[in-house]
C-alpha cells in the first residue's frame, strides 16, 4: 500500500513539476519575472452583477409621433406581431442615464399588451429575425412610479430581438388543444 501512495506522489510531482518551471523562449532564454508588474484584484465583485451598458448604445436614431424612439438594428422579415399577440423574444433592459443592466432574458413570452406602453409599441415594429433598439420616456414606461431596480421617472433603453409570435387566434387554438390533451388525460384508464 505505501508504494502504492509513493509511486501516486511521484507521478503528481512529476506531472506537477512541468507547470511550476519558468516557460522557455527562443535560444532557451526563460519568461522575465513579471510577478511585481502583475498584481491579483482582491476586491470581492458584487453581486449581482450588473453590467453598464455604453453611452452610444443608449441612443436611438428614430422618433416615433408617441416619442418612442428607436433604431432598428437587423430588419426582420414577414408579419409583425399585433397588440393581442404573443411574442417569443430575447431582451436586455437597461437606465438611459446610467446604462446600468436592469432586467435580461432570453427566449422569453410575453402578451404584446400586457408589457409597458412602449415596449408593447416597439415589439409592433419588429418581424420575425428582427433587432430594434427601444429608447423608452419615462411617461411610455414606470412614470412616476419606481419598480425594483428602475428609480421613478426613468428613461428606458431595450434591445429586443423577435424570435417568434403567435396571434391571439393561434394561441386560442393552442389553448384548446392543450385543454383537450389534459381531459384526455384524465378519462384515460390508468394502468394499475
Amino acid at each position: 500500500m505505501k508504494s502504492i501512495s509513493r509511486t501516486i506522489i511521484r507521478l503528481a510531482s512529476l506531472m506537477t513539476l512541468p507547470l511550476l518551471a519558468p516557460p522557455l523562449f527562443a535560444g532557451g532564454a526563460t519568461a522575465p519575472h513579471t510577478r511585481a508588474t502583475v498584481g491579483a484584484d482582491n476586491g470581492i465583485i458584487p453581486l449581482p452583477l450588473a453590467p453598464i451598458v455604453p453611452a452610444t448604445k443608449r441612443l436611438c436614431t428614430a422618433r416615433m409621433p408617441s416619442g418612442l424612439g428607436y433604431t432598428m438594428l437587423r430588419p426582420g422579415s414577414g408579419a409583425k406581431p399585433a397588440a393581442d399577440a404573443t411574442v417569443l423574444v430575447n431582451y436586455i433592459g437597461y437606465l438611459a442615464a446610467t446604462g446600468a443592466v436592469f432586467d435580461q432574458g432570453m427566449q422569453t413570452p410575453m402578451p404584446v399588451g400586457a408589457v409597458i406602453p412602449g415596449f408593447s409599441q416597439g415589439l409592433q415594429l419588429l418581424a420575425k429575425g428582427g433587432v430594434v433598439r427601444l429608447c423608452i420616456p419615462a411617461s411610455m414606461g414606470y412614470g412616476a412610479q419606481a419598480s425594483g431596480p428602475i428609480p421613478a421617472n426613468s428613461n428606458l433603453v431595450f434591445q429586443v430581438e423577435l424570435l417568434d409570435f403567435r396571434t391571439a387566434a393561434e394561441m386560442a387554438d393552442m389553448a384548446k388543444a392543450h385543454a383537450a390533451a389534459g381531459a384526455q388525460q384524465d378519462t384515460a384508464p390508468q394502468p394499475k
